[in-house]
């Protein structure tokens, strides 16, 4: 039995490193999130510290948001000056350009030897041949194969302990229990990455972490017991470094006048469009269709090409739309997540062959069987060692015309693998089941919860009558030779494309039973005329497509008229996007395809605010995909649990997206993934640069940046705007104290529009004190003038 101090420490210690999601579902997630009890400043301290990492941004990223007006000269000088210092930001600019210290890893061996046996043990599939004892967990297969590893001194199997207590209970016990956490935060931040991947499958529960267990003891155990035979340092130096706090205090007070320079442009913005209440027409007749798009950055700007391609009005919603559901492939049966990592999925959707359809499943059967084969084929000819020089030597030829059309003629190809794919959704539909129950019976799931699902949606969008036509627009994306492809899906899908979900969400809204039950116990009306569609927004190309096999012959025209204006507003979305007239559509499209576009999309790169509130708040304003954009009508929300509900997800959820861009920008090396050109897939589940090293944890520096050295990506904190009662938004934050922390600390910023105080502008401070417009115009700083809620006292 492991020591409980030993235990104990362990657990504190782990809060330094953040979950290292796998390559086929990679979500974006603050590295910090263990720390996000403690102040932004405090957290990002110990980073620096135990991490060795960059937490700012650094001065020639300062220098060109100074220079391109991102930041706001003469409020960094008012914020310089009321912090004493009183140079210009040039000469503070110097300082912080020579303040940079180049740290040096004093472990690296030890952390080469490590990578190398995590690597053998965590493979998914990609090494032919795997480590033997894996099932018996990570400690005990390495100590039967550790007396065979030349780079270790000869050993005898006695020499090592017998399992990861005795091992951990032996080496510290020359070291005081108050030092334990020190050594174990110093052991796990040595490499991040993998043990982020570690805390990743522990938390997941996947089948591969229960049959072949590793966890955060058995890492420690095997890295304690390789440093003590190597005689590398069991226990950090106690080093004293050089007062740094001026330094700190200047680089987070640039960081804040960026931060402040956004939201006052983001507030011009706003203030520039008349806030009108009628977000929701009485009657959507004199529309042709009503559409849902994801709260995602790069929806904000194909919403406004749709918009302005007809008669067309769009929503922002979570694009899991509400259902929290995995998802079973119809080529493999891999089940994955595909609804937000916060949340545990309750239910699970497949696919059903339509009755008139069997003639095309089996046709698609035998296409996918075929693929698999040579799929499996190559990769055994390629890897087996048998055969491996014969088969590069025999296919040499073929494969240098395939890479040469793949460089050329990309989009050529991308044509010709859709002309010979057959898409499922055409001759199946999704069916819902209990995630327990093994029936595969739809109707196990009772008509209350399938018609909550839909009200749920329409009460957090504050959604009231419906067009002829309405689109449940999931996104994904689609790009060549690229490991971080599903980093470019849906994030609220646990980085699955959200097709699934909207396609599932657009069966139970036409369900008959759901619409007569929505009908006659929460009075929403949907028209039997009013045909919901599932479709999916391709990123990449922006290209918007339908799945409409079973859509009835009375809306053949209005769907037809559709589809021409997705193609308009695909072509004037690309035009902006790639900054060229002609061609855009076509260079989207090789982009897409093209394996050595480093940048086939920028993602979510950008983000820095979330806005919840009526489409006419932002509609017909260009927000260049800075905003994420959650529709909400506070006049429907009477009681605020819809706006809750949207705090306590969807904001929760862009802040990690957030933080991972930040963090990933100011240290590409520690909290991102370095360049693209040199990663090797490791396992299947990650990448390493070079030929080993830490598992990549981030985004690489393609996703973030225009060039080497030109910012793409600002590195900013969330800003969240909500318009809605402030008395309302006080009263959730009273309620819910974990929001409340992520403000209070500064991990991210909150701004309210009162729309019973003409909607003016109030920011919050900490402690449920708000300051207003007005006094933050005049001082920011002197409460004594300020609007103030002090919600605590009034509702106790």
């Amino acid at each position: 039995m492991i020591d409980i101090s030993i235990k104990h420490s362990i657990e504190e210690a782990s809060k330094v490193i953040g979950k290292t999601w796998p390559l086929y579902s990679f979500v974006t997630s603050n590295p910090l999130s263990g720390y996000e009890n403690q102040h932004f400043t405090k957290a990002i301290k110990q980073a620096r510290l135990f991490l060795n990492a960059q937490v700012f941004p650094n001065a020639s990223l300062f220098r060109d948001a100074l220079d391109q007006g991102a930041i706001n000269r003469k409020l960094l000088v008012k914020m310089l000056k009321e912090n004493a210092f009183t140079e210009s930001p040039e000469f503070y600019l110097s300082q912080l350009a020579t303040g940079k210290n180049e740290i040096t890893n004093d472990t690296h061996n030890l952390d080469r030897t490590m990578s190398k046996w995590l690597a053998v043990f965590m493979d998914e599939g990609l090494a032919e041949w795997e480590m033997p004892n894996k099932q018996k967990g990570f400690f005990k297969a390495w100590r039967k194969l550790a007396v065979h590893d030349n780079s270790l001194p000869k050993l005898n199997l006695d020499d090592i302990p017998l399992s990861s207590e005795e091992a951990l209970s032996s080496i510290l016990k020359d070291f005081p229990k108050e030092d334990y956490i020190k050594i174990f935060t110093y052991h796990l931040a040595a490499l991040p990455g993998w043990t982020g991947y570690i805390n990743y499958r522990n938390t997941t529960k996947s089948i591969r972490q229960e049959t072949y267990p590793i966890i955060l003891q058995d890492y420690l155990a095997v890295r304690l017991c390789i440093a003590k035979i190597t005689n590398a340092k069991i226990a950090p130096e106690k080093t004293t470094t050089p007062d740094e706090d001026k330094l700190f205090k200047l680089q987070y007070i640039w960081l804040q006048a960026w931060e402040k320079s956004w939201q006052s442009e983001l507030e011009r913005l706003l203030k520039s469009q008349k806030i009108t209440h009628d977000f929701n027409k009485e009657s959507a007749n004199d529309l042709e269709a009503q559409m849902v798009f994801c709260i995602d950055t790069r929806s904000e700007l194909i919403r406004r090409h749709v918009e302005s391609a007809g008669k067309y009005e769009t929503y922002g919603y979570a694009g899991f739309f509400g259902i929290a559901m995995d998802y079973k492939s119809l080529d493999n049966e891999l089940i994955r997540k595909s609804c937000p990592p916060i949340l545990d999925s309750s239910y699970q959707a497949s696919e059903v062959t339509l009755e008139n359809q069997k003639e095309q499943f089996a046709k698609y059967t035998r296409i996918t069987k075929l693929n698999q084969f040579k799929e499996y084929i190559l990769k055994r000819m390629k890897n087996m060692l048998p055969s491996a020089f014969g088969f590069v030597e025999g296919s040499g030829v073929l494969y240098f015309l395939f890479l040469i059309a793949r460089t050329f003629a990309p989009g050529y190809l991308l044509k010709i693998n859709k002309n010979n794919s057959i898409d499922h959704e055409s001759f199946c539909e999704p069916q819902l089941k209990i995630i327990d129950d093994t029936s595969d019976n739809e109707e196990k799931i009772s008509l209350e919860v399938k018609v909550n699902i839909i009200k749920s949606a329409f009460d957090l969008m504050g959604w009231k009558s419906f067009s002829p036509i309405i689109l449940l627009v999931g996104h994904g994306s689609h790009s060549a030779n690229n490991p971080f492809g599903s980093s470019l899906d849906c994030g609220a899908c646990a980085a699955s494309p959200g097709r699934h979900n909207a396609r599932v969400f657009a069966k139970l809204a036409n369900d008959i039973e759901v619409r007569k039950n929505l009908k006659e116990l929460h009075d929403i009306d949907i028209p039997e005329s009013t045909v919901f569609i599932g479709a999916e927004h391709n990123t990449t190309t922006d290209e918007i497509i339908l799945f409409d096999s079973d859509v009835p012959k009375s809306h053949f025209k209005t769907v037809a008229n559709l589809k021409l204006n997705l193609a308009k507003a695909q072509q004037t979305a690309t035009q902006e996007r790639m900054g060229i007239k002609n061609g855009s559509v076509a260079l989207a499209n090789k982009k897409a395809n093209n394996w050595s576009d480093t940048r086939p999309e920028w993602g979510l790169a950008k983000n820095a605010s979330f806005i919840i509130g009526p489409r006419s708040l932002t509609q017909g304003k260009n927000l260049d995909g800075r905003c994420f954009l959650h529709s909400y009508d506070w006049k429907t929300d009477e009681n605020g649990k819809a706006l809750e509900a949207i705090m306590q997800g969807p904001m929760v959820v862009t802040q990690w997206i957030n933080n991972h861009y930040y963090f990933a920008m100011v240290d590409n090396n520690i909290f991102g993934g370095g360049s693209k050109i040199t990663h090797n897939i490791t396992g299947k589940f990650g990448v390493v640069q070079g030929n080993g090293g830490d598992l990549k944890m981030g985004l690489p520096l393609q996703s973030l940046q225009e060039t080497d050295s030109k910012m793409y990506h600002q590195p900013l904190r969330l800003s969240v705007v909500i318009q809605a009662p402030i008395s309302r938004v006080s009263e959730i934050l009273l309620r819910n104290d974990n929001i409340k922390t992520l403000f209070d600390n500064e991990w991210i910023y909150l701004m309210v529009l009162d729309p019973t105080d003409n909607n003016n502008f109030h920011y919050y401070e900490k402690r449920l004190v708000w300051i207003s417009e007005n006094t933050k115009i005049n001082n920011r700083n002197q409460h004594q003038n300020s609007h103030v809620f002090e919600m605590e006292e009034s509702i106790i």
